[in-house]
């Protein structure tokens, strides 16, 4: 069960780097500029469907499961709220880098969820990590650009996504070390991220897929949560 949760934490994790290499290749290998913005927003709308997935297939029927539904609602609305706030103090943090930090606020609370929930639910586990590893791709993709844009150095964007990659199996070791036998802390954790993904969506994702009124690029959304409907089934 250790050496499984750190496989898969691994592979949930490797994707943030992956995807920055892939940003990598399109800045020195694609010359057209709007092929570059289509790809930029055709994965945003795939990582849009991936995290809806996860909420509705994942972190949301697992969390009601162990709790009262009136606690569930009030966990989800809080995990809103929080991510509202949190999302505040993105915006005006002197680095300014919202991309990286929204994906660091995704992947922390998913990455503990996925430690602890591997004790009591195997399938479940494997299903969350697939999701993570999917959604972190097309978010990494973007935050390289992010960083490209601060003026960092291709070899020091990817340096920081390639150290990020590991954040997820140290979440993910300390919610199997904490939380393995504390299933209602667990749940409450998937509820608290499914709202606060739930709003990153609809606040800062979904007004960016808008582009030059190529509507077929919001169909990117139902093949990421076609991902999550065929993991559903196959486990």
């Amino acid at each position: 069960m250790f050496f499984e949760i750190i496989l898969f934490s691994i592979l949930a994790g490797s994707t943030v780097f992956i995807g920055g290499l892939t940003s990598y290749y399109f800045e020195n290998r694609v010359d057209n500029k709007e092929l570059k913005e289509l790809t930029v927003h055709y994965l945003i709308s795939f990582a849009t469907g991936i995290m809806l997935s996860a909420i509705s297939f994942v972190l949301v029927p697992e969390g009601i499961v162990e709790l009262p539904i009136l606690l569930s609602c009030f966990l989800f609305i809080l995990g809103g709220v929080s991510f509202f706030f949190f999302d505040k103090l993105i915006k005006k943090n002197k680095y300014k880098i919202p991309q990286v930090i929204a994906m660091l606020l995704d992947f922390i609370p998913e990455s503990i969820a996925l430690g602890a929930v591997f004790v009591y639910s195997h399938k479940t586990g494997i299903l969350l990590s697939i999701f993570i590893a999917l959604q972190n791709l097309p978010e990494s993709f973007n935050s390289y650009i992010e960083l490209k844009r601060l003026k960092h150095s291709s070899s020091k964007a990817l340096l920081i996504l390639f150290v990020l990659s590991f954040v997820g199996l140290a979440f993910s070791l300390l919610g199997y070390a904490f939380l393995d036998d504390k299933i209602e802390i667990t749940s409450s954790l998937m509820l608290f991220s499914a709202g606060g993904i739930m709003y990153i969506i609809f606040q800062d994702i979904a007004p960016l897929l808008q582009y030059k009124k190529r509507r077929m690029i919001a169909l990117g959304v139902n093949l990421g949560f076609i991902i999550g409907m065929l993991g559903e089934a196959i486990l």
